[in-house]
């Protein structure tokens, strides 16, 4: 099984946003705990760079993953893009499990099994999250989640 760690904002001089962080971390404990046998980073340079998936690659070295599990897209910069350019890199039928804070995992599950992925997802834990982000980003995910469900997937992304 393989975890996708779903991007997350980069904040000034590389720092990994809380949510970064959280995400990634989470991953990271699932491999250690030998639950996933590889992780997928995602997420481009958005904003500040460097890119998401580089950010999160070094903090999963820093928790001692070994760097050939850890394998980076460094070009999506949507939900979308990250779950297509990570199908990229799975073997046919490999089961994956998203990672991702729990406003969030539902809209990213949904497009993983859109994109024909066998997908589960596992959720962060918001304790000490700042409130009012959370919010935010919990009512942004309402809209965004009716249109990543009946959105057209072009066919050449699925073949």
């Amino acid at each position: 099984m393989t975890a996708i760690v779903m991007g997350a904002a980069v904040w000034p001089g590389g720092v990994a946003s809380p949510a970064l962080r959280r995400r990634t971390e989470r991953a990271g404990r699932l491999l250690l705990d030998g639950q996933v046998q590889q992780i997928i980073v995602t997420g481009g340079v958005g904003d500040i760079p460097p890119a998401e998936a580089d950010v999160a690659a070094g903090i999963l070295a820093d928790m001692e993953v070994p760097a050939d599990l850890v394998l980076r897209d460094t070009r999506s910069t949507t939900t979308f893009e990250n779950l297509v350019e990570a199908r990229r890199m799975l073997q046919a039928g490999e089961t994956v499990v998203v990672v991702s804070d729990a406003f969030h995992l539902p809209r990213s599950v949904l497009t993983a099994r859109r994109l024909g992925l066998a997908a589960s997802g596992e959720s962060t834990s918001l304790s000490g999250a700042n409130p009012w982000r959370i919010i935010r980003a919990a009512l942004r995910e309402v809209p965004a989640l009716i249109w990543y469900g009946i959105r057209p997937i072009p066919g050449d992304i699925l073949s």
